[in-house]
């Protein structure tokens, strides 16, 4: 009774607070971190599920200041222990495992105990996502939290390991909670209502795939759309149309994959979608074995933005005609097809990070996946969108099985971008 009038309490001082202001963050965040600091001392299993319950009700009534102030003090509060370090630092010598073992352990800071501990309670792995995602968007401003963030970020790698996942097909069967949260992650191509949802998951044509974790059994962590086509798309309108041409099932040979979506911004940084599409190729395979090709037609979210740095900071990628032609485009103009091409072609292949991986995202996991790079679509996607990311320009992946190995290792040993000869080519021009 004592814990739930605290609990009260607290709850009671946030809502009368004045939300925002310095003293009522500081207060907030003292009394979790006072919870955070009780749930790791020697505490009986029911005390400790029920002081995280209190620290997990209390942070999601909290506002953004008082989360702040709590996760700046979580990350100066709960390190290692140092003592315990020092000695076993003392103790270390090299080629002694046993020695470095101990260090491993007594290095690791309290925060990955305490995120450990907090998810024993059942329903917290979920809540734990949405605060990292809070912590994400903090961490952005206030560099000192992104220690924090890796701690978390260590431990969903753990938690939602791929021997964990599970793929499910999604059809119009599928339960209306489920439903509803792929209409709300739908992060490509905006799913406009319930009609648009059930061809894209009840169109016998048209399948939803989703990996799913135990601790989250109705909650996707991603989901990836395919489209059974008889051709390589260059457009994604037509995919997308109501009153489009329904596809023979016993004429498909090409499966598209023409929307993948992450739903969790707090799994940012735990990658499993290339696992996702493997094994829906895997799984196509065995449905359709008439399905010979597999490809992608995917968005060039990054490149606008990079021509806008290019012209502004210079880059060698950009001859004097490029830049003429460019600056001579209104802010809603399409520049002519051979053109955009072109320079597509030269963004997508040679355009690097400082890391030597490609600019754009979605070509860095498609061909970190293994991918090929095998055609460049001008006008694909007139939707605001395309046209503000990319002019439109969309492409496609190929997932050719007998060098998705190769293609993958050339690209994470050298940066190699594995891309067709017309591709090539164009890259060039």
């Amino acid at each position: 009774m004592a814990q739930q009038s605290f609990l009260s309490e607290i709850l009671a001082r946030i809502a009368g607070a004045g939300r925002g202001r310095p003293q009522a963050a500081e207060n907030t965040a003292n009394s979790l971190v006072s919870l955070c600091h009780s749930l790791l001392r020697d505490v009986s299993e029911a005390e400790g599920l029920k002081i995280s319950r209190q620290i997990l009700d209390i942070y999601a009534a909290a506002d953004v200041a008082e989360k702040e102030a709590f996760f700046s003090a979580v990350s100066q509060e709960f390190g290692p222990d140092d003592a315990a370090l020092s000695a076993a630092v003392a103790d270390w010598t090299p080629g002694d495992i046993d020695a470095a073992r101990a260090l491993h352990f007594v290095a690791e800071p309290q925060t990955q105990e305490l995120i450990r501990t907090i998810n024993r309670v059942p329903g917290a792995t979920a809540e734990l996502v949405a605060m990292r995602a809070d912590l994400l968007a903090l961490a952005k401003q206030n560099p000192q939290l992104r220690g924090l963030d890796s701690d978390f970020q260590h431990l969903f790698a753990s938690w939602f390991n791929r021997g964990f996942l599970e793929m499910r097909q999604i059809n119009w069967s599928t339960s209306a909670q489920i439903l509803e949260k792929v209409i709300t992650y739908e992060a490509v191509h905006e799913i406009a209502d319930w009609d648009d949802l059930h061809q894209r998951v009840g169109d016998p044509d048209r399948m939803l795939f989703a990996f799913f974790h135990p601790a989250m059994p109705d909650d996707p962590l991603i989901f990836v759309e395919v489209a059974l086509l008889s051709e390589v798309p260059d457009a994604i309108g037509p995919i997308l149309a109501a009153d489009r041409k329904r596809t023979d099932l016993d004429t498909a040979t090409v499966a598209t994959f023409y929307s993948i979506s992450n739903c969790h911004a707090g799994l940012r940084g735990v990658s499993f979608g290339n696992f996702l599409i493997k094994q829906v190729v895997a799984e196509l395979q065995k449905l359709r074995p008439n399905l010979k090709t597999f490809v992608t037609l995917s968005p060039v979210p990054g490149f606008r933005k990079w021509v806008a740095q290019s012209l502004q900071n210079g880059d060698a990628l950009l001859s004097d005609t490029d830049k003429e032609t460019l600056s001579e485009l209104g802010e809603h103009d399409l520049p002519q097809d051979d053109f955009i091409t072109q320079l597509a072609a030269r963004f997508l292949t040679r355009a690097k990070r400082a890391s030597g991986t490609v600019a754009d995202p979605v070509a860095h996991f498609h061909l970190g996946n293994g991918a090929t790079l095998l055609r460049i679509h001008p006008g694909a996607d007139l939707s605001l969108r395309g046209t503000e990311n990319s002019w439109g320009v969309m492409v496609n992946y190929l997932y050719d099985g007998e060098t998705i190995e190769q293609n993958h290792q050339a690209y994470a040993s050298d940066h190699d971008v594995s891309a067709s000869p017309r591709v090539t080519a164009l890259s060039k021009g």
